[in-house]
This record gives C-alpha cells, sequence and structure tokens, in this order.
C-alpha cells in the first residue's frame, strides 16, 4: 500500500454531506444547456435497470437532478450520435463515450477469465461476429434468439456469444430497443481514436479513481471502490496519484479522500426536492447513505411481497439537502398512486407532496392518490399539501 500524506482538512460532517449533494447534481443550479449529456458525464455513470414503475432508472436519474426533462430526449441523449456506451461499472451502467479507453483493464480481466456460467458452443462466437460484421445492428433475437427455454437464465448459444463479446470489448451496446440491448461491432461504434486498449491497469485505475471521487465530491475507500467496483487493493494502489487529496470527515471514522476542486468553493444554492430512483448514484451504497443521511435504504423489489417493509419500489424523497421521507409509487391511468409513504414528521409532508405532484406531471398524471402513511397522523397533513398543489 502507498504512504499517504496526512490528511490537509477537516470537514464536519454537514460539509461532506454538501460536498456530496453538490458533486452529484442536487445542490446549486442544474446546468441545463448541457442536460442529459451533462449529467452523465457529471456522474461518470448511470445505472440501468429493468425494473420500470415511473419510469426505467436511467430515465429518473436525470429527472431528479433537471425536472421534467422529456424521455425521448433523454434516450437520444445517451444513444445518438455515439455519446455513450454501456458497460459493466458500478452494475451494468451507461457510461460517456470518451471512457471506453478507461475499461481496457476490466476487458482485459475479463478475456483471461478462467471460468463462466455459461458454457459457449463452439463457432458460436465467430458465427454471431460475422452476422454483426454483415447486418448489423442487431439484438440477439435478430441474431437468432436469446434463450434455449423461457426460463430466464437458460441463455442460447447466440445470447451467450455475443454476450462474451461485449464483455470482451468486441461488440458494443449502442442502444436499448424496448429494453433488448442492440448490438454491433466496436470497431464501427466507438470514435477510432477512442477505441484501444493502449493504457495500461495502473492509468485506467487511477482515471476511475478520479473520477469516482470527483462524482462523490468526497469519499472513504470503500464510497470509491463501489462506485465503479474496484478492489480495495486497486484503490490503494492509485489513489496516491489520484489527484484527490486526504481529509477527515468527523463522524465517519475513517480515512477519506476529496476532490480538491470540491474544496476550494463552499457549496451553496438552491436545494432539488424530488423523487430519487433506488438505483441513484447518490444512494446506491447503503453504507454510504446511512453515514450521510442517516437514513436506512433497502430495495425491496426482490423480498417477498409479505417481507416488505417499505414496498416494491419505495423511492427516497430528497429535499432540503435531506432524506425527509419515501414513497412506494404505481400508476393507474393517469393517476400516481402512493401506496406507501413514509414521513419524517409533519414537515415533512410539503416538500412529500411537491416531489410527488412533480413526478405526476413528468409522467402525464394529472391527479395523485395517497393509499397509506405510515404514521396515520401524518396522512391528513399530506393530502392538504396535495390539495393544494394540484387544484
Amino acid at each position: 500500500m502507498t504512504t499517504l500524506p496526512p490528511p490537509a482538512t477537516e470537514l464536519s460532517a454537514d460539509e461532506a454531506r454538501r460536498l456530496a449533494l453538490r458533486a452529484q447534481g442536487f445542490l446549486g443550479a442544474p446546468d441545463r444547456r448541457a442536460g442529459v449529456r451533462g449529467v452523465l458525464r457529471h456522474l461518470g455513470a448511470v445505472q440501468l435497470d429493468t425494473i420500470s414503475v415511473l419510469a426505467r432508472s436511467h430515465e429518473l436519474i436525470p429527472y431528479a437532478r433537471l425536472g421534467a426533462v422529456g424521455r425521448r430526449t433523454v434516450e437520444d441523449a445517451y444513444w445518438k450520435d455515439t455519446h455513450a456506451f454501456e458497460y459493466w461499472s458500478h452494475a451494468a451502467c451507461i457510461l460517456p463515450i470518451e471512457e471506453w479507453p478507461h475499461f481496457a483493464f476490466r476487458r482485459r480481466a475479463l478475456r483471461n477469465r478462467p471460468h463462466w456460467n455459461h458454457d459457449l458452443p463452439e463457432g458460436d462466437y465467430d458465427r454471431v461476429i460475422k452476422q454483426l460484421r454483415t447486418e448489423g445492428p442487431l439484438t440477439a433475437t435478430d441474431l437468432g434468439g436469446a434463450k434455449k427455454t423461457s426460463e430466464w437464465w437458460d441463455w442460447s448459444g447466440t445470447k451467450v456469444a455475443v454476450e462474451r463479446a461485449l464483455m470482451y470489448g468486441e461488440v458494443v451496446c449502442v442502444e436499448r430497443r424496448g429494453w433488448k440491448r442492440v448490438y454491433d461491432l466496436a470497431e464501427r461504434a466507438i470514435p477510432a481514436a477512442l477505441l484501444h486498449d493502449d493504457l495500461d491497469d495502473t492509468e485506467c485505475l487511477r482515471r476511475l479513481v478520479r473520477l469516482a471521487g470527483q462524482s462523490l465530491g468526497v469519499g472513504t475507500r470503500a464510497d470509491i471502490a463501489d462506485y465503479h467496483r474496484l478492489k480495495a487493493e486497486q484503490v490503494d494502489a492509485v489513489i496516491a496519484d489520484s489527484g484527490l487529496v486526504p481529509v477527515t470527515v468527523q463522524g465517519w471514522g475513517r480515512p477519506a479522500w476529496a476532490d480538491p476542486a470540491a474544496l476550494e468553493t463552499p457549496p451553496r444554492g438552491r436545494h432539488r426536492t424530488t423523487l430519487l430512483s433506488p438505483f441513484d448514484s447518490l444512494i446506491w451504497e447503503r453504507a454510504r447513505t446511512e453515514r450521510i443521511f442517516g437514513f436506512t435504504h433497502r430495495l425491496e423489489a426482490y423480498v417477498p411481497k409479505r417481507k416488505r417493509v417499505h414496498g416494491y419500489f419505495a423511492m427516497p424523497v430528497l429535499a432540503g439537502g435531506r432524506i425527509v421521507g419515501r414513497v412506494d409509487p404505481a400508476r393507474e391511468g393517469r393517476t400516481l398512486v402512493a401506496k406507501q409513504v413514509t414521513l419524517d414528521g409533519r414537515k415533512a409532508a410539503p416538500a412529500v407532496a411537491q416531489a410527488l405532484v412533480e413526478a405526476a406531471s413528468w409522467v402525464d398524471c394529472t391527479d395523485v392518490r395517497v393509499e397509506r402513511v405510515e404514521t396515520p397522523d401524518l396522512r391528513e397533513p399530506l393530502v392538504r399539501e396535495l390539495s393544494l398543489l394540484l387544484h
């Protein structure tokens, strides 16, 4: 492990929280001219997920920062004119196209991986590459089918081959069409100046650690490693040369690093009030979310219904730089249904109502209905605030 200099700056927990909010685009005026592409570059990664309640998570991420940006606008910003690519980062993520060279370390590791969950039938890989070269871009269905049976895990040889090629970097997902990946050859999809694996692992890791620190504002080693799912030892090997500076944060009880540019100007400005996707990079790491916001967040979509506490897709509500509640939403026609609501006291009602009404408008709903409030005494103030905003 590299010996690090002693921390030069001590931050209060509140200062660290505000640094994180600004770095994630929730404090200060949003850069509307840069739009969705600006959000993507600012965050460095936007997580994808199959769940769609109000919208899919990659749509909710720019909405949370910019407000009611059109959903077609979001898709075009990601995929039109080769501004992004999909790859494994924090999870399956949309990434800025200029970061393609910095994931060479992961492509190399995957090419050298000895064991896979699916066997690759002989000849399928070359056949898929040839078909994409002559007919692409294509979905797995276009290539011959994604599954052997109806079981979700029972991939066909075609699907195994094209996903392996995606991991190796020979194939790229150039868009999502009806949530299906559309594949094309990297040599066609990636700009020539970026289409290389020339950077060694150290240079790739140094860049991703620096980007993670900038996107977080301030973070522990675990925070920084988690952002692009690096190993702790990979972070340790490069963090001293990453450009991030060591700091201490009161109450964190562990070393931290900050973006030096973020430390130069105190974070100030208007706070965003919004619903957050559970996959938002502000809160996607549970330990960090608890440390910064004192808020325990758990996605319950994959928890048996009888064991859920807050609901299938409970969305935290951000207001005033704090998480003031959560809402499990649904849609019935043009009504946004708050199936279950948790409020952090009576004072949270106006903010939660505002977040619900704005989200309803964004998804073309004209009404909001509250079904259950965890603390029954808080139902009336929430419904009253909603009525004031809707009528």
